[in-house]
């Protein structure tokens, strides 16, 4: 995977966020991060090939949530095409993954599968 493979955060929780930056320069990604859905993004210069949604940290309906992601995506300069995006919470909020998927989320994960797994998760989505 090369630094061209660009991951989109979406959490304030500057824990998931610093793992997963990790995580990700391990593999070879890099990721910038929204804190928050209330204002436009500063600083993110689009050319995502993947999204992650931490539900935990935003209390609002996940259909709401992914709309909102999906909006700002489109207004982002140097975003072509829309990125898969994947939805990530504690295993015992089954409910809100499953909320997500049906408002068009590419894929959820619990947060155990999304730490436990990320290289197999960029392999997916990266497409090698």
């Amino acid at each position: 995977m090369t630094d061209a493979f660009r991951i989109l955060l979406v959490s304030p929780d500057l824990m998931a966020t610093s793992r997963i930056a990790q995580l990700a320069r391990e593999a070879g990604a890099t990721v910038e991060t929204i804190r928050s859905l209330e204002t436009p993004p500063v600083g993110c210069t689009g050319g995502y090939r993947l999204v992650l949604l931490d539900l935990q940290a935003f209390p609002d309906d996940p259909a709401v949530l992914v709309t909102q992601i999906r909006a700002i995506l489109t207004g982002l300069p140097g975003q072509d095409a829309t990125p898969p995006l994947v939805a990530f919470g504690p295993h015992v909020h089954r409910q809100r993954l499953d909320d997500a998927r049906a408002a068009g989320a590419d894929d959820v994960l619990s947060r155990g599968e999304l730490l436990g797994g990320f290289p197999a998760l960029l392999r997916r989505w990266s497409g090698t």
